[in-house]
């Protein structure tokens, strides 16, 4: 199951179970729309919108009442330039590509 994230590793905002501004990559790395472009600053990767979890159980079990987001909050562990430098290298590059 996806680990719904509670905010963007790089400027900390909340970012809800709902929300429709948080990307996350392969590997889970989440951030707000805001502060990325298509280029993870942890791994290099693509972003896709975060899927939304339904908050109502339409099928039995399935909710995030019932599966609840993480509570653990992660911090990127770049330097803007750090992320500048990668995100500059690989944007023009498409991720199936990278």
């Amino acid at each position: 199951m996806l680990e719904l994230r509670p905010n963007c590793e790089l400027c900390d905002k909340n970012l809800s179970p709902s929300s429709s501004e948080a990307r996350i990559c392969s590997y889970e790395c989440t951030f707000c729309a805001t502060c990325v472009d298509n280029v993870c600053p942890n791994c290099g990767g693509g972003f896709s919108a975060r899927p939304i979890r339904p908050a109502n159980p339409h099928r039995e079990g399935v909710s995030v009442e019932l599966q609840p987001a993480s509570k653990n909050r992660k911090q990127c562990q770049f330097t803007s330039a750090e992320i500048e430098e990668i995100s500059a290298m690989l944007r023009e590059i498409p991720p199936e590509e990278r």
